[in-house]
């Protein structure tokens, strides 16, 4: 079984930073495509960024120059640094990770940010 522990959600004022962390656990031998995506309420989850094995990167156009996906494939984790915040990024922040034999969600950090 292959468990997502995500971290880092919370309350921040508008302009602020948060930094979300996922770590995978289990037996993988090999994880492709790690990202984060959200889902506000009301609205479909949607991609906020991916990141690769070879480490190319995706970005949703509304986080593009704010947010910084990254991975450490030592540790089998993946981080998202969110900076500028706006009020729209608030919704529930969910990990996903795509690995050789299926793909997993993680449980979701709620992100809140207040005007």
């Amino acid at each position: 079984q292959v468990q997502l522990v995500e971290s880092g959600g919370g309350l921040v004022q508008a302009g602020g930073s948060l930094r979300l962390s996922c770590a995978a656990r289990g037996t993988i031998s090999r994880i492709y495509t790690m990202g984060w995506y959200r889902q506000a309420p009301g609205k479909q989850r949607e991609l906020v960024a991916a990141v690769t094995s070879a480490d190319s990167t995706n970005y949703a156009d509304s986080v593009k120059g704010r947010f910084t996906i990254s991975r450490d494939n030592a540790k089998n984790t993946v981080s998202l640094q969110m900076n500028s915040l706006k009020p729209e990024d608030t919704a529930v922040y969910y990990c996903k990770i795509v690995f050789f034999g299926g793909s997993t969600w993680g449980q979701g950090t709620q992100v809140t940010v207040s005007s």
